[in-house]
């Protein structure tokens, strides 16, 4: 029964308000947070891919349908992170609930969603900023352009490499810091977007929208199953939990406003991107400054080019972040090595734990494609969510009297609703995907029975 020994709530609480990292976000902060994590990849390369691969000008339902699943989630981890407000996010949530096992399997499972996140991202970074070079003529060899076996040549993706490189640095530094620059970096990505619209917008053609479901519903429903990836990144808000002034209010504001924004963004945007260019030609590496360059908005596109480069750096420090959290939360539970827990004395930060994190990630982005990495990230998340909504009617049948700040409307309902559509999505990822899934989730458990089961502190 010790594999499923539960950390208690109180306990929980009380290990919050010792002295450790620094409390100086508010809900401004987290709502620019998880928009910062949210839009990048997903909206400035994936929606390209799945329009022409998946959905055709349908892509605005496989939006519609992964935004449901990932509302539904919101919603639970809004109740938890007001409730348990501990950095660690679904991790800790399950060790509440659930129990040591599986919370070990769910931070295992997180580290593979936001460590493999960090280094897809990083490529699509890359294929933007190379693009943006080429406009002024200049170009980096093909050894040091992209991943080997992505057959372009490529020997390390070196861009990739060096942005998660710089974003180490500022993370280490201070999440203060961080904050205030991706603050910054998110206004940015906002106004380019809205540019994009604006621009866009008087090249539609409504004939460019039929057929409309060219792959059919099942073409849909793939579609969202990758799309999801564009979703990601609100859940890491929730991480920040030991960083707010305020995390029973602004947590759950953070998480809810957050996800709202960018679901509106990307319906409008896969509108016009599909209206604009022919779906079937969509299939590039940065389908919204390719759908301006069709028009003929070179400049735009220009400008479009630095807005998603800005956008996607902005995701890479937000992951980046939530990985570092996830780790930094296991290990101060005794299931991974104490320097991950180690707090710098100045920047008030997991200093080694967030480089150590950033070199592997450096290392995965430099040397492996970035179709591969998206949908294990996915099937992570959606594995996270599915546990996040059955520990929410876990907690509330054993905690009935625990003050909520925050609760989750419709439960049961809401919570089972999620389950059903996560695992419907998982279940529309490639065979390959699943293979790598359990191959992850066996090493998890290695280490768990012969690592972590007693080096635990409630083995203590």
């Amino acid at each position: 029964m010790n594999l499923l020994r539960k950390k208690s709530i109180s306990e929980m609480l009380a290990q919050s308000q010792q002295k450790g990292l620094n409390r100086s976000l508010g809900a401004f902060d987290l709502t620019l947070l998880g928009i910062g994590a949210i839009i990048g990849t997903g909206i400035f390369v994936l929606t390209g891919v799945v329009a022409a691969e998946h959905a055709g000008p349908a892509l605005i339902l496989s939006f519609i349908i992964s935004g449901l699943a990932c509302a539904f989630a919101a919603f639970c981890y809004a109740e938890f992170a007001s409730t348990v407000p501990i950095a660690g996010s679904v991790y800790t949530y399950t060790y509440a609930t659930l129990g040591e096992m599986f919370a070990f399997l769910i931070g295992w499972d997180l580290m593979l969603e936001y460590l493999l996140a960090t280094s897809a991202v990083a490529t699509g970074w890359s294929a933007y900023f190379q693009s943006l070079i080429a406009g002024f003529g200049l170009h980096l060899p093909a050894a040091l352009a992209s991943a080997p076996g992505t057959g372009k040549g490529g020997m390390i993706n070196l861009p990739a490499v060096i942005i998660i490189l710089i974003i180490t640095t500022l993370l280490s530094r201070g999440i203060r810091e961080s904050a205030r620059v991706n603050n910054i970096m998110v206004f940015i990505k906002l106004a380019v977007i809205i540019l994009f619209i604006v621009a866009g917008v008087g090249y539609v053609k409504p004939d460019n929208w039929t057929p409309f479901m060219p792959f059919g519903f099942q073409g849909i429903v793939a579609g969202a199953a990758t799309v999801f990836f564009a979703y990601i990144g609100f859940d890491a808000v929730a991480t920040a939990a030991e960083e707010v002034k305020r995390p029973q209010r602004d947590l759950p504001l953070g998480i809810i406003w957050s996800l709202a924004v960018c679901t509106a963004l990307y319906i409008i945007v896969s509108l016009v991107l599909t209206g604009m260019v022919p779906f079937a030609k969509l299939n590039v590496a940065d389908p919204v400054s390719y759908a301006l360059h069709y028009v003929g908005q070179d400049s735009i596109a220009g400008l479009v080019s630095v807005g998603a480069i800005t956008g996607i750096t902005t995701v890479l420090l937000v992951m980046l972040f939530a990985q570092v959290r996830i780790s930094y939360a296991m290990s101060r539970d005794g299931l991974l090595p104490p320097v991950l827990s180690k707090v710098h004395e100045r920047f008030k930060t997991p200093f080694k734990n967030t480089w150590l994190t950033g070199f592997v990630a450096a290392g995965i982005a430099g040397f492996i494609d970035l179709t591969t990495l998206a949908h294990l990230v996915n099937i992570g998340t959606l594995s996270a969510f599915s546990l996040i909504a059955v520990a929410v009617l876990v907690l509330r049948k054993t905690h009935p009297d625990l003050k909520r700040s925050f609760k989750a409307p419709f439960v049961p309902v809401l919570p089972v609703l999620t389950v059903i559509f996560c695992v419907y999505l998982m279940l529309s990822l490639p065979p390959l995907t699943w293979i790598s899934f359990a191959v992850w989730i066996s090493a998890g458990l290695v280490i768990y029975f012969l690592y972590a089961r007693q080096r635990s502190h409630l083995n203590k």
